[in-house]
């Protein structure tokens, strides 16, 4: 990766695909037979959908267009799942003409629609979990409870859909192994109120949410995920399911930022490092980069990335705490004023290089069509890691 960034003239991201796809072979080391549905909202670029596509993997759609996108991509129609409970009869109906049969729900309403546009499809019910402990919680828009959910699955059956599995989505960027052990909970409880009710599920989406090193929380130390004991976890409650009444259960995950953000980086540049008299009196530094929220860096909120500055650095190199910007006219467009400070070196000119790491996930998706005129980033797909190889380049 770094021998592509050096070679990177101009800003843009580059994405390593062999990367990705090891990342994607590791997973399924950790977690053996279970089906991956690429969350491809953290990163919907043609070449990723087609190497994973290539590797067995397929996606978790939330729209028509990336369903479209998708089999564009190469991904088989049976590996593609709807997997959004927000949808239209429209965006049903669409859906099914595509060809999709797997259809995600959390509501009576929803179901009489999949019943209605997307006549015999299969159904899987998504549960409301407790999300404390990631970084970006996700409870509240999307779920049900467990009662909800025996009482959609029964009327799907009623209606001539096949009630085929439940899903469950813990927060993005879960750091907990408490988080997980409670969905599985959850899901036992209701798992076993089906099995009384005669209604065999054949699957189990534990969505995505699996954390990744490489990121820096608010006041710059490293974001260190308890990776080994989540797995341990996730085996530990997929063989308590398995054991669950007359159910014949198959696994789905749908890795989004597992598979892709250590996999991404920035090629950017300095704008300006300068100095001015703070509300306190002291002086203050500031960092524009050319990029930030709206054009790569969108969830600076709750993150650092690391930098690296190439042309910095050293014995003598002397860093100044600095408050890290984008170049846009939004004050929103920076690390947090208060707890956001980052070493960097005193040194730097407007238009030396930095590097930001770590920034694979959501860096195209978030982007903006060109807020204050500062376009999103182009794009590098790279194979072969940190030695380099071939690339294909698309546009931001």
């Amino acid at each position: 990766m770094s021998a592509a960034l050096a070679a990177t003239a101009d800003d843009r991201i580059v994405f390593d695909l062999t990367g990705i796809e090891e990342r994607y072979e590791s997973l399924l080391r950790e977690l053996p037979g279970v089906a991956v549905r690429f969350a491809m909202k953290a990163c919907p670029v043609d070449e990723v959908l087609a190497r994973l596509a290539g590797a067995g993997a397929g996606v978790d759609a939330a729209s028509v267009p990336e369903m479209e996108q998708a089999l564009r991509a190469g991904v088989p129609i049976g590996r593609v799942h709807y997997g959004n409970t927000v949808k239209s009869d429209r965006n049903i109906a669409d859906a099914h003409r595509l060809g999709i049969r797997d259809f995600a729900t959390d509501s009576l309403e929803d179901v009489a629609a999949i019943a209605e546009h997307a006549p015999g499809a299969r159904v899987f019910c998504r549960l409301s979990t407790d999300t404390r402990g990631a970084l970006w919680e996700l409870s509240g828009k999307y779920g049900c409870s467990t009662a909800d959910a025996v009482t959609i699955l029964e009327t799907a059956r009623k209606l001539g859909l096949v009630p085929s599995g439940l899903s469950v989505h813990v927060g993005s960027q879960q750091m907990t192994p408490e988080a997980w052990r409670d969905a599985f909970e959850r899901l036992a409880d209701v798992l076993a109120a089906l099995d009384r009710r005669g209604i065999a599920l054949d699957h189990i989406n534990l969505g995505g949410g699996l954390p990744v090193p490489g990121y820096l929380d608010k006041h710059g130390r490293p974001l260190d995920p308890p990776i080994d004991k989540l797995f341990a976890v996730i085996r530990e409650g997929m063989a308590h399911l398995r054991t669950i009444g007359g159910h014949h259960l198959g696994f789905v995950v749908e890795p989004g930022r597992y598979l892709v953000a250590g996999q991404g980086a920035i090629r950017a540049h300095v704008s300006r490092l300068s100095a001015r008299q703070g509300p306190d009196g002291r002086r203050q530094y500031w960092l524009y980069l050319s990029c930030g929220k709206f054009n790569g860096l969108y969830e600076m909120d709750e993150l650092q990335y690391p930098l690296v500055f190439p042309t910095h650095g050293g014995p003598g190199t002397r860093h100044v705490p600095a408050v890290v910007a984008g170049p846009t006219c939004d004050s929103d467009d920076a690390y947090s004023h208060e707890d956001g400070l980052v070493q960097v070196p005193e040194a730097l000119a407007s238009g030396d290089p930095v590097w930001v790491l770590s920034c694979g996930a959501y860096a195209i998706s978030y982007t903006t069509q060109g807020f204050n005129g500062f376009g999103p980033l182009p794009y590098t797909c790279i194979d072969g890691g940190a030695t380099g190889g071939s690339g294909k380049t698309g546009g931001g």
